[in-house]
């Protein structure tokens, strides 16, 4: 553990945890509980009779003195954190069955590696060569899961792959993704915003900073999902995670978080222009193995076709059971991906690899319509992926799902959504 801001702080029993590669998480409460989150076993809880109340308020109290902040019932929370590690105390005052803390390690590294996610089944061969020929072709990405999936460890692995003539600059309230620290060579900025610089004030700035890729840690407010929308509409590319239960569900999941009578329609439709890949990861106990799982369970491309609909194509999802449905993405993509430069290789989908394709009516979930008031499927052998998207319907006409950072006709449609 490299804490340099911490190394006076006797952690005590925890250190070992703290330490050990394989601990991503520590949550202490209720008076004596520990639990660990592991990437190898998931959550389970261990005993550590020194790992008290007393300890954990003595704990507390070296972090507020390191960090220069105050700790008690006027102060009852309190973050600390340094280059690798976040801590996050409850006061008693407030956590009744006694004081709380999590700590979470944030590892300068990218902990995916491409042999061992193949191997693990974390993503298949093909989907995972699919998702880099998106992020060459300058694709924007949101990644959806639930806490704990594995969200930003994929963004990091996909900004691995990020030319490196292209400068990046990532944007968070709790530093965690560190690709500063991993490609020191590289031109890359580390913003963090606080109570002085918002989202928005930080975005202001990031744009004269010249970026290629804007990396938003999370879109997890509207301030976040307005960051996130005038990057893309400003030309830039992003790479960034929402908390959401699948990929299909991510635009109409930004338009909740933003708190605002904001015209849905149009909302919905400009996501469906500027964002192409939506990616699903969820993480689960196995009952087999009992180990802990994380993989790329969804992948959609969204788009906006010449008869002005917004499309949503599942390219690739896996089901519980470990069935999978593929479909090759849409003409719109691949003329997006050959404006960037990049031609995707005809058979880049293993769509012969399909474990359902006799249960069409059933279990494909190809192509989604959003139509007034419900969702229709394309053809007899698709079914709706979201039935309940509202009416996407646009006075605009024409396909406008590539970015152009030129073209005033698409910068006004989106400037004019705020």
């Amino acid at each position: 553990m490299n804490e340099v801001v911490f190394d006076q702080i006797d952690f005590g029993e925890l250190k070992k945890y703290l330490d050990d590669p394989d601990v991503t998480d520590i949550s202490y409460s209720n008076g004596g509980q520990l639990w660990l989150k592991t990437l190898s076993k998931g959550i389970f809880r261990v005993e550590e009779p020194n790992i008290n109340n007393a300890f954990i308020e003595k704990l507390a109290f070296q972090c507020s003195n390191v960090m220069g902040k105050t700790f008690n019932m006027a102060s009852p929370f309190l973050d600390a954190e340094s280059a690798e590690l976040r801590l996050n105390f409850v006061h008693d005052s407030i956590a009744r069955n006694g004081i709380a803390v999590v700590l979470r390690k944030t590892p300068a590294k990218v902990r995916l590696e491409k042999d061992k996610i193949i191997a693990d089944r974390y993503v298949t061969l093909d989907v995972h060569d699919f998702l880099l020929k998106c992020v060459e072709g300058h694709c924007n990405i949101v990644v959806a899961g639930e806490t704990g999936s594995g969200k930003t460890e994929l963004v990091k692995y996909l900004a691995a792959h990020t030319a490196e003539n292209e400068k990046l600059i990532t944007i968070e309230d709790t530093l965690e993704l560190h690709l500063d620290r991993i490609f020191p060579h590289r031109d890359i900025v580390a913003m963090k915003t606080n109570n002085i610089a918002s989202y928005s004030d930080v975005l202001v700035t990031c744009m004269r900073q010249n970026p290629k890729w804007i990396l938003l840690s999370e879109i997890r407010s509207a301030e976040a999902v307005m960051a996130a929308r005038n990057s893309i509409s400003s030309g830039h590319y992003i790479l960034s995670t929402i908390h959401s239960s699948n990929a299909a569900s991510i635009p109409s999941r930004m338009y909740s978080l933003l708190e605002t009578n904001q015209d849905i329609e149009q909302f919905l439709k400009s996501i469906y222009r500027y964002i192409q890949i939506g990616v699903y990861i969820r993480g689960f106990q196995d009952k087999n193995t009992k180990k802990f799982v994380r993989e790329i369970a969804e992948v959609v491309e969204f788009y906006v076709n010449e008869e002005n609909e917004a499309i949503c194509n599942t390219i690739y999802k896996k089901s519980m059971e470990g069935r999978t449905i593929r479909h090759n993405p849409s003409k719109y993509l691949i003329d997006y991906l050959e404006g960037q430069g990049v031609v995707l290789p005809k058979d880049i989908i293993h769509v012969e690899e399909n474990e359902e394709q006799n249960e069409t009516v059933n279990s494909t979930e190809n192509i989604q319509t959003v139509h007034a008031n419900h969702t229709e499927p394309v053809n007899p052998t698709v079914s709706a992926s979201i039935s309940e998207q509202p009416q996407v319907n646009s006075s605009s006409h024409g396909f406008m799902n590539h970015q152009v950072s030129g073209n005033n006709q698409i910068s006004s449609d989106v400037e004019s959504l705020f």
